[in-house]
This record gives C-alpha cells, sequence and structure tokens, in this order.
C-alpha cells in the first residue's frame, strides 16, 4: 500500500517543528544548564582570535615583549581552549541526555497509541508502515534532537558572537558581512523547499519496504508452498529501485545546495574581506592582527553555516518523519469508545441484538438488521457460508468496531455502557487462528495476570485436557513458546488458547470457528470439556461443523449479513431451506446448495 501524503509546505513544517519543541517543555533546567554551558563555550570561540589578534598587533608588530603580560596572555589563552573541551563535554552530554529521554517519551507516546487506536486503522494500514513510525522515523526525530538543534543553537549563538566581535573591529566591515546573512537565507529557503518533497518520497519508500519485508515475513509458509518467491523478490526489487532512485535525488540536492553552494559565498567573503583591506592599506595603516581576527571570524562564522547546512538534511528528513509520526498520534480511528457507567456490569449474561447494521468501510453493509437474544446460560450457534457476516456478529460483541444502528446489550446495557475491562474479563474469545506470545506455556495461559497462581493455570489446562501434552513436553509448563507459537501444532496452540481463556472464568463465551484448527481425535477429546466451558455462560459460537452446534438452543442462519433462518437443529432439518443443504452437503449427500 502506497502511503502518499500531501506535501508539506513552509506553514506545515513550521508547526511541525514548534510540535517537536513542546516536548522540551518537561526539561527546561536542565536546558537552562546546557544553554549556560553553550554560551561560555561559544564566549570562549570568540575571545581566542581576539587574544591572537592582540598579541599581534600590541606585542609582535612592534617587538615588545614584556614577560609578564605576554606570560598572562598565554596563560589566558591556554585557560580559555582547556576550560573549552571541559564545558563542552558537560554541554553536549546534557543536549545529549535531553535528546534521548524526549525520543523515549515520544516512542512510549507512540506505542501507546497504536494500543488504543481500532479494529478499522489495521484494516488499512500495513503492519510494516506501523513499524516505520514507530521505529525509523522515531530514530530520525532523534537525530534532529541529538545533533541538528544543538547545532542550530551552537551556530546562533556563535553567528551573533561573531559578528558582535567584528563591529568591535571594524564597524564598516562588519556591514558589508551582513550582505552573505540574505544570501544565506536564499540557498536555507532553496534547499528547504526542494528537500521536503525528496525526503517525503524516501520516507515513503521506506515505509514500503518495511510493510513488503513484514509481509514477506508473515506469509513466508505460503510464499514457499505457492512458489511465490519470485514475485515477492521482484516487487520488493522494485520498492527497493524507488528507494534507491528517491536516495540518489536526496543526494544531488545535498551535493548542489549544501557543501558547494556555502564554500562558494565563503570564498567571496574572504575575497571581500582582502581586497577591502588591500584598498583601505594604500591610504592607511592596516594591522596585521585586525586581518588576522576578521578573516578568523569569516572562517568562524561560515563553519557553523556550513554545520547548518550538513545538518539540514537530517532536519528536513526528521520534519518529515515528525509529520508521519503526529499523524498517527493524531489519528481519530480509535477503538470505540465505552461510556462507562457504573451500574453497568455483567452478571447474568443474557445477550440481546436489536436491529443492528453495520458497515465496516461505510458504504456496503455487511450485516442487516439483525436481532436476536440469547438468554443466560444458553447457546446460540452462528452459521453460513463466507462472507455471511458471523465473524462481524462477534466483532461488534467485544466492541472491536463502533455501531451506529441498533443496539447490543448485555444484562439490559448498551454494550457502550460498560467499562472496557469488564467486557475483556466477563467476556471470553477464542479465535480460529489462536496467537500465541513469546514466552512459555504458563504466561501464555496466565496473560501476565498477577493474582492468578501456577495452580489456577494448571486446573485451567486440565479443565480443557492441555494438561495431557503439555505434561508430555521437557519443561512442561516452562516450555519454552517462540514467536506465534510456530513450534507447536494448531490444535495445541488450541487448547493454550482454551485454557487461557477459562482461566479468567468468564460469564459469556465466545467461539469463533474455535474447533476449526483441531484434528478430529483432538475434536472428539474436547468436546466434553466446551461443554463443561458452557454451563452456566452464555455461549456465542460460529461452527463450520454443525457436528459441533447440534446442541444448541438457537442456531442462527446467515445469507449475505441477514439472518434468514433461526431454531434448534431438528427445526432447521425440518424446514429444509438452506441449513438442511449445508447439513446435507456436510453429511456427504451432494445437492444444489446455491
Amino acid at each position: 500500500m502506497n502511503e502518499k501524503q500531501p506535501q508539506l509546505t513552509g506553514k506545515d513544517q513550521w508547526n511541525i517543528l514548534k510540535r517537536l519543541l513542546t516536548f522540551l517543555k518537561p526539561h527546561t533546567k536542565v536546558i537552562s544548564i546546557a544553554l549556560f554551558l553553550l554560551i561560555l563555550t561559544v564566549t570562549g570561540d570568540i575571545l581566542g582570535p581576539y587574544l591572537i589578534k592582540t598579541f599581534m598587533d600590541d606585542y609582535l608588530t612592534p617587538r615588545n615583549f614584556p614577560t609578564g603580560p605576554l606570560v598572562g596572555l598565554a596563560l589566558g589563552y591556554v585557560f580559555i581552549q582547556v576550560g573549552n573541551v571541559v564545558v563542552s563535554y558537560f554541554q553536549l552530554l546534557k543536549f545529549q541526555e535531553i535528546a534521548l529521554k524526549i525520543i523515549q517519551q515520544m516512542r512510549i507516546d507512540v506505542f501507546t497509541k497504536v494500543h488504543k487506536l481500532g479494529m478499522r486503522y489495521f484494516d488499512k494500514t500495513p503492519a510494516g508502515s506501523i513499524v516505520s513510525r514507530v521505529t525509523n522515523d522515531t530514530e530520525a526525530i532523534k537525530d534532529m534532537f541529538v545533533s541538528v538543534l544543538v547545532g542550530f543553537v551552537q551556530s546562533g549563538f556563535l553567528i551573533i558572537g561573531v559578528y558582535i566581535a567584528m563591529f568591535i573591529l571594524n564597524v564598516k566591515l562588519a556591514l558589508f558581512a551582513t550582505i552573505l546573512l540574505p544570501i544565506m537565507f536564499v540557498v536555507i529557503k532553496t534547499y528547504r523547499k526542494y528537500s521536503s518533497v525528496v525526503y517525503q518520497d524516501l520516507r515513503e519508500r521506506l515505509s514500503q519496504l518495511n510493510a513488503k519485508l513484514a509481509e514477506s515475513l508473515q506469509g513466508m509458509t505460503m510464499i514457499q508452498a505457492f512458489r511465490q518467491e519470485d514475485r515477492l523478490q521482484d516487487e520488493f526489487n522494485d520498492i527497493n529501485d524507488s528507494h534507491w532512485n528517491a536516495g540518489k535525488r536526496n543526494i544531488k540536492l545535498d551535493s548542489i545546495l549544501l557543501r558547494p553552494a556555502i564554500d562558494l559565498v565563503y570564498a567571496l567573503a574572504i575575497i571581500m574581506v582582502l581586497s577591502y583591506f588591500g584598498i583601505t592599506s594604500m591610504n592607511n595603516v592596516v594591522e596585521v592582527g585586525v586581518i588576522y581576527a576578521f578573516v578568523t571570524y569569516i572562517d568562524r562564522f561560515f563553519e557553523p553555516i556550513n554545520q547548518v547546512m550538513q545538518r539540514l538534511s537530517i532536519f528536513q528528513q526528521a520534519i518529515v518523519a515528525a509529520s508521519r509520526v503526529f499523524k498517527l498520534l493524531d489519528e481519530e480511528d480509535l477503538a470505540p469508545v465505552q461510556k462507562n457507567v457504573e451500574e453497568a456490569n455483567i452478571e447474568q449474561g443474557k445477550i440481546e441484538f436489536k436491529n443492528v447494521t453495520f458497515s465496516y468501510d461505510g458504504k456496503t453493509d455487511v450485516l442487516k438488521n439483525i436481532s436476536f437474544t440469547a438468554e443466560p446460560g444458553q447457546t446460540v450457534a452462528l452459521v453460513g457460508h463466507t462472507g455471511s457476516g458471523k465473524s462481524s456478529i462477534i466483532n461488534l460483541l467485544m466492541r472491536f468496531y463502533e455501531f451506529e444502528q441498533g443496539d447490543i446489550k448485555i444484562d439490559g446495557h448498551s454494550v457502550k455502557d460498560f467499562k472496557t475491562e469488564e467486557i475483556r474479563e466477563k467476556v471470553g474469545l477464542v479465535l480460529q487462528d489462536p496467537f500465541l506470545f513469546y514466552g512459555d506455556i504458563a504466561s501464555n495461559i496466565r496473560l501476565h495476570a498477577k493474582k492468578m497462581t501456577d495452580e489456577e493455570v494448571k486446573a485451567a489446562a486440565e479443565f480443557v485436557q492441555a494438561n495431557h501434552f503439555i505434561e508430555k513436553l521437557p519443561f512442561a509448563y516452562k516450555q519454552k513458546v517462540t514467536e506465534r507459537g510456530s513450534t507447536f501444532s494448531s490444535g495445541q496452540r488450541q487448547l493454550v488458547a482454551f485454557a487461557r481463556t477459562i482461566a479468567t472464568n468468564p460469564k459469556i463465551l465466545v467461539l469463533d470457528e474455535a474447533t476449526a484448527n483441531i484434528d478430529t481425535e483432538t475434536e472428539v477429546a474436547i468436546q466434553s470439556s466446551l461443554e463443561k466451558m458452557r454451563k452456566g455462560r452464555t455461549t456465542i459460537a460460529i461452527a463450520h461443523r454443525l457436528s459441533t452446534i447440534q446442541d444448541a438452543e438457537l442456531i442462527l442462519v446467515l445469507h449475505h449479513g441477514e439472518i434468514v433462518e433461526r431454531g434448534t437443529h431438528q427445526q432447521l432439518l425440518n424446514e429444509k431451506g438452506l441449513y438442511h443443504k449445508m447439513y446435507l452437503l456436510q453429511n456427504g449427500v451432494i445437492e444444489d446448495i446455491a
């Protein structure tokens, strides 16, 4: 997916910079100390050439070498240089600490925001793109805080100090030197205008690289199974080539408008200064120390300018990266908001869907006027062909998506009234493709619930008969779980998911084709466990295997987002409708079910 963003205007960049600077507020005291140290280093840089100028004009030229003043001058110069080294160390250390703390907080903010986003956002945004914003983009911002802002501030102080020193030495020539400022301004403005476009394209290409890499890693089994390596390689190469071309455009821009342009202006400035002193020397005596000091100050003036221009590249990358990070932080596609009504608690587990209509994209309804009731302790099964809306009903019940039309009630309260914690604690979910976290078996059942004891973890595993395979593992409940539980079979992962759900003792049980990935022998073994799990709990179960839900009190048959049939297993068979056709097909009777 391409993440094309509108081009950043000068105003946009300024607003982004101001927002970045707000992250400095918590560090005002440390910044004040760092700025004071910076002023000391700049003062030292300015005083050094002036002391040499004094030596050349007052002592060297007239060949006057009094011991006391010369020793004092030399010691003063050495003291300034040594002091500058020490002060610069602590000044840079303080600025670096501030920068790293800011990025640390920013990454926490971004990571926290990602967990607050709704499923709609993840439906439309590649995972690799999100990873790129949390890692690469924040790293670019860190580079700005670490080197650019510190460099800009230091350069600003140095330029101001140089100008003050030049005005003290020669007002007329210092005024001539001010001609350099608008030239510098034009170069910087031109660079900023064109580089923002190049860097924006560069960041987008990097994001696409991450997205393609993440997709390839997650789908490696399918890629190898269907021999898609060459196709994925070609697609990756195309994106990589686009990233290389964007990088090449960046290098060309830098090579023209950074060092070469500034060096040209520097050469013109030296010619101007030497010409002025040459012309002046025809009529008046020009002190050699003043010439040295002016040339040195011109060099000191252009040194920070060059540093600023070199860092302008990092600055532009950081501004573009920050715009992407702030776009994520400002994302309004959040998880559904709960009203947190105090008296809303799940006690009985009665579920009511009342005329619920829902669309993922706001255009096509995937659920149309859905209404049904699941009484406390009942099992309601959802069946239907792929795309009929079964999973959407569960997504709304679990509050993964917001709905606008109709209402869903639990124990008489709208699902919007409950605290999120109440829904997550009282509604247990088992998905078709269970997700296991890196860690061990026990931590995947406990999910870091501090109050859950080892005995409770084992009891949950025994309840769903997962203990049979767990206790045969070399380290039992401490057996290492790799990423996504890839070293376990689908059935074993599902059993751990069952144990995880039952360990919280939910009041409502939601099964999204929970036995779809379990072999027949394992399925038979856990049917009794499922029956125990459902006892005393309201259960909403999606099932493709009709044999697993024949004892359900209510079966809803969905077709194109609507409930077309409802009743018990026997009632639906007697109706000889869609459910009857599905049942015959699953039992080996070939019949037209269209």
